[in-house]
């Protein structure tokens, strides 16, 4: 894992995923970094503490890219399961709610980092999705038996 400020490669895959058990509720974020040939670079979660579905995704979507930026990556591709999200980011939606305004401006400004930046919509079923999913609710099961 290379978290240190070199270029690791020039292009990126993120797989990223957030959720909180009840909307809002305990949230987490995960997200994975992979290149082009498949070859995971890293894989980190967190626990993000009270949010809705929503800002979980944002903050899976921000932490991957400030993982890219911090390693001067120079092209990402945001793979999120969140169609809301996607949507919101590509322009097709607008964004409404004021806390994802501001997670979606911290997204916005991280993406223009890159010479390129694209985020696509897939589903739930993508491999990669589904080990962020797990990586989620492993996170959420650690919070939640450490403040028993």
């Amino acid at each position: 894992m290379n978290t240190g400020g070199s270029i690791i490669q020039k292009k990126l895959l993120l797989f990223s995923d957030g959720g909180a058990r009840g909307n809002p509720g305990p949230a987490a974020a995960a997200f994975i970094a992979m290149l082009d040939n498949g070859q995971i670079i890293t894989v980190n979660s967190r626990y993000l503490g009270i949010r809705t579905n929503n800002q979980a995704e944002y903050e899976a979507l921000i932490a991957a890219l400030q993982f890219a930026v911090n390693n001067n990556v120079e092209e990402v591709i945001c793979y999120l399961d969140s169609e809301l999200v996607t949507k919101q980011l590509t322009g097709e939606y607008s964004v409404k709610n004021s806390a994802l305004k501001k997670l979606w401006s911290k997204a916005k400004e991280l993406s223009r980092c890159f010479k390129k930046a694209s985020f696509v919509s897939v589903p739930r079923t993508n491999h990669y999705i589904q080990r962020a999913d797990a990586l989620v609710n492993q996170t959420l099961d650690e919070a939640m038996s450490n403040s028993l």
